[in-house]
């Protein structure tokens, strides 16, 4: 159920008031036999729909009333909307004092004569007026007070949600930096070693096989050196726009990612050229985190790369055969087909995996291409 809007709520309540305000008339039994007071607090009655953009008219409109009738609701609440609208306080205090005025002279009236201050009881008239004067008064005060409070409340927690903010991104911009130096520092500087071992041991061996693997670590060197430069870069601009983190590979690479793979591969794509760059992308990460599987956990297997379009979706699957070798011991954090899950959910797609019976390795995905973005 939807709450009210603000605008329904006042006028709902400015109709309460006018009629509880003709409700005091009609109690004080201000009647037709005296038309001016009947007049004066219907007029009273009546000024309360203004009293939200007209507080000091409306009050000056409702004074009549408590001057010639006791039917003072609609004067008081008059005086309340104004005190609660208002910060100027010799405004207030000279209507408070008017309305003392014509509720004194209402007591006596048609034959005014002012309290005199050495009878007791006439004090008493006296004090009542004061105190449904300062009544409104204060309680209008308080409300505007209380108002003011709750939007200094509000603009403090905004301004302490800005500073955490601020905050929280100095942080991220310090941690950045740092992981940009160590990346410079230590892992730069030993993909460089890597690069110029593998460029003397594909000069100096005799041997084939080793000079095409040295060219193949050479290379994939200078290519992890170049993203790690461009890593490097975006890591130190922590306040500039987002931009990409390498120059990002598309379908056209696969044909060089196996090439480099140094793995025995069956490469096959049926797709169209106009693919979304974030599904072209999502499939090279796939058939690239699947090679690098390989080359560690499966040593002398071959590889199938099926890549094909069909009934609107996009299916890549990477499968090969059982290891020839023992596995190699290498270090790993066992977050890469984490990370391909999550890049496939995002585009709407899944990514499974999974043990053939043979002894070789499945990996899948499959990306919806109605609704890639």
């Amino acid at each position: 159920m939807r709450a009210p809007s603000p605008a329904p709520r006042a006028w709902t309540t400015d109709a309460v008031l006018v009629a509880a305000s003709l409700t005091d008339v009609w109690i004080h039994d201000v009647g037709p036999r005296h038309p001016q007071e009947l007049a004066a607090a219907l007029l009273a009655a009546g000024a309360l729909a203004l009293r939200r953009g007209l507080p000091l008219p409306t009050f000056l409109l409702t004074l009549p009333t408590a001057l010639f009738t006791d039917a003072v609701f609609a004067t008081l609440v008059a005086l309340y909307t104004l005190a609660s609208r208002t910060h100027h306080r010799v405004p207030l205090a000279v209507c408070a004092l008017g309305f003392t005025v014509c509720d004194l002279t209402w007591w006596s009236w048609p034959s005014p004569e002012f309290t005199d201050l050495d009878d007791r009881q006439a004090l008493i008239p006296l004090s009542y007026s004061v105190a449904q004067a300062t009544a409104p008064l204060f309680l209008g005060q308080l409300v505007q007070a209380r108002r003011e409070l709750s939007l200094r409340l509000v603009e403090v927690s905004e301004a302490r949600e800005h500073e955490r903010l601020l905050i929280a991104q100095s942080v991220l911009a310090k941690e950045r930096a740092q992981l940009a130096r160590e990346m410079h520092d230590a892992v730069s500087h030993q993909v460089s070693l890597m690069a110029v071992r593998a460029g003397a041991l594909q000069v100096g061996s005799r041997d084939a096989e080793a000079k095409e693997a040295a060219a193949t670590i050479r290379l994939l060197s200078v290519q992890t050196l170049d993203e790690l430069r461009h890593m490097v870069g975006v890591l130190r601009a922590s306040g500039s726009r987002p931009t990409e983190l390498t120059p990002q590979p598309s379908l056209a690479d696969l044909d060089r990612l196996v090439a480099g793979s140094g793995i025995d591969t069956d490469l096959r794509t049926d797709l169209p050229g106009d693919l979304a760059p974030p599904v072209q992308r999502a499939v090279y990460r796939t058939v690239q985190e699947a090679l690098t599987n390989i080359r560690k956990h499966a040593p002398g297997a071959t590889a199938t790369i099926r890549v094909r379009q069909r009934d609107g979706t996009l299916r890549a699957t990477v499968t090969n055969t059982a290891p020839s070798r023992p596995a190699l011991s290498l270090p790993g954090a066992h977050h890469g087909l984490i990370g391909l899950r999550q890049r496939a959910e995002l585009l709407g797609g899944t990514v499974t995996s999974g043990h053939l019976r043979d002894g070789g390795y499945e990996l899948r995905l499959e990306l919806p291409l109605d609704g890639a973005p």
